[in-house]
């Protein structure tokens, strides 16, 4: 049997083999009163019917992707269309066999029933800083047919439904994974594929190219329209010249539904199911293998390049084990993969199950008179407790200190083959470097505000910081404990500075506080972008080390849209205990 699907229109078509299996896609901008209702809906709905997939819900709508028999997914569609919030929702039902193998079904999130709810119905964007576009300004939505009207005739549609003689454009709002086996095309019109890893990606891309899309009619697809919606608000709130935005109303698969042959679109459309695409009765082939170069569009072996693990074409005769591949946006950034690779919250249409989310890389920097081991093991409950979504590196800091005792404490120091050497970001302006005679004889008993003197050694550990990037990297994140926490706010305060020899998209700061040239940074540039969290004591004389106003300072010099502060009762630590080891994993999770 061919495919099947419901239409918006409230009238579900007869389906031939009740018990045949399928595949349901629908989503739905509205405000929702009572979120915690839908959940108990969903749960209820899709339980009792045997559905598996993913269904994501927030205040501003819901995003569903779910299997399973036909018959039980037009009992859900019943369901659902009795709730006056699915009025005019579009569902998208399609016949289709069951998943090939158990790899391609948990990939696609089909082995279980997922229901979360998110505070975006796609992430649009991973940077905190960038608040989601308002859906009441999206683009208007064009028919299958309209659109394909469009093409044919090469003009231009406004507002009113009138033709204008401005350049025509069209946007394609997915992947590269996804264009590179299907896409528009038509003849005298430029087809713009933005070649992302994924869809956070996109507003930069916009603001990179808004000059391509200004005065010109922006026709915007992608697989089954949700996309389109956050991403052709976008364009349109750039104000005058980007008005005429239009998108695909159901995406490319109501355009195939309409339109068998292909119509405009050539090759396959992929979709984020077990099917993993959809082509038309042509069965035409535009994607080729990343190796050979021989035509090949069949993502079935899951193959994926071994840098930034997005998916990758390679023919059965060219494949090995263990994922061996580069992609062509690697190859093309010499390995370097970029930063942003967003796996949290995405469009139901967009991701697979969260099983298959890469994990965050943190490098992680000591405190002062600390090293990589010691700080390793002090941040074990930590690593242990974040080990789902974040790995923890860890290095010593290039300036290595003295060994100094305590004459009070004892009067014969330990052999110096029994300790471990301490290293240091920024040290004071007489500092000494290590000499073979061994232990050296505190000058004073232990100043707590010894911290304020560490002016120097900043050039020598950011230059260092490089090489650590670059040989062990990339990373997405900084986490600095101490004196570690004020070398991690100077290098975000260089951020722009460093962009391409340091990247990351995140800090977190431990008891941190102001350094020297971070302050010469605020002086000249004001406050830093960098999305960041600041963990400290909130009560004064419980850190010994730093005082909580320092860290409080600090956290002053980060914009307060992207700074998130943890303050907690106890001493010079990373707590890791209820409520506060749940609000960092919060923090990261925008990341993950």
């Amino acid at each position: 049997m061919g495919t099947t699907s419901c239409g918006g229109d409230g009238e579900r078509q007869s389906i031939e083999d009740k018990e045949q299996y399928g595949v349901l896609l629908y989503y739905k901008y509205t405000t929702v009163p009572d979120v915690d209702e839908l959940v108990s809906f969903y749960e209820s709905s899709c339980n009792s019917l045997g559905l598996l997939g993913r269904v994501r819900l927030s205040t501003h709508g819901v995003n569903v992707t779910v299997g399973g028999k036909l018959s039980a997914l037009e009992e859900h569609i019943a369901a659902a269309k009795s709730n006056c919030l699915f009025q005019g929702t579009d569902f998208k039902l399609a016949s289709c066999h069951h998943p090939l193998n158990d790899k391609v079904s948990q990939e696609c999130g089909f082995t279980s029933l997922s229901i979360r709810v998110v505070e975006e119905l796609v992430t649009f964007s991973t940077s905190p800083l960038l608040k989601s576009p308002d859906i009441s300004n999206a683009g208007r939505h064009l028919s299958a047919a309209e659109f394909h009207s469009v093409l044919q005739s090469a003009k231009q549609p406004d507002g009113s439904g009138k033709s204008e003689n401005k350049e025509l454009v069209l946007l394609d709002a997915r992947n590269l994974y996804e264009t590179r086996i299907g896409k528009f095309e038509s003849e005298n019109v430029e087809t713009l594929d933005p070649e992302i890893r994924q869809y956070s990606d996109l507003p930069t891309w916009i603001d990179q190219n808004a000059e391509k899309l200004k005065g010109k009619n922006v026709l915007m697809y992608c697989t089954g329209g949700i996309r389109c919606e956050m991403a052709s608000a976008y364009i349109r709130s750039k104000g005058a010249g980007f008005e005429n935005t239009f998108q695909l109303y159901g995406g490319i698969q109501r355009y195939l539904e309409q339109f068998p042959s292909g119509g405009f679109f050539k090759g396959k459309n992929f979709v984020f199911d077990h099917r993993i695409s959809v082509g038309s009765s042509k069965e035409e082939i535009i994607g080729c293998c990343l190796l050979c170069n021989n035509t090949f569009d069949d993502y079935s072996p899951r193959c994926r390049c071994r840098l930034c693990r997005m998916l990758v074409l390679v023919c059965n005769h060219c494949q090995v084990k263990g994922d061996d591949y580069v992609c062509e946006l690697c190859r093309k950034h010499k390995g370097q993969v970029p930063l942003s690779l967003d796996h949290s919250n995405q469009p139901c249409e967009s991701k697979g199950d969260d099983d298959t989310r890469r994990k965050l890389r943190i490098l992680c920097l000591h405190g002062f008179r600390q090293n990589a081991s010691g700080f390793k093991g002090r941040t074990g409950s930590l690593a242990k407790k974040l080990k789902n979504i974040a790995e923890l590196v860890f290095i010593d800091a290039p300036h290595e200190l003295q060994f100094i005792y305590q004459t009070a404490a004892t009067t014969t120091p330990p052999p110096l083959g029994a300790c471990n050497k301490k290293f240091a970001w920024l040290v004071s302006p007489d500092f000494d470097k290590p000499s073979e005679t061994g232990w050296t004889v505190a000058q004073s008993q232990f100043d707590p505000l010894q911290y304020q003197n560490q002016t120097e050694g900043f050039d020598k550990s950011l230059t260092y910081l490089k090489t650590v990037f670059a040989e062990k990297g990339p990373f997405d994140g900084i986490l600095g404990f101490s004196q570690g926490a004020a070398m991690a706010a100077a290098v975000c305060g260089k951020q722009e500075q460093l962009s391409g020899e340091i990247d990351f998209r995140f800090c977190v700061l431990c008891s941190g506080f102001t350094s020297w040239p971070l302050l010469e940074k605020k002086r000249e540039q004001g406050s830093i972008k960098c999305p960041s969290l600041h963990i400290f004591g909130s009560q004064p004389g419980k850190d010994r080390q730093i005082v909580t106003q320092a860290s409080s300072d600090l956290a002053g010099l980060f914009d307060q849209g992207c700074a998130t502060v943890i303050e907690h009762d106890f001493g010079h630590i990373i707590p890791t205990k209820s409520p506060f080891i749940d609000e960092i994993k919060a923090f990261l999770n925008q990341f993950v």
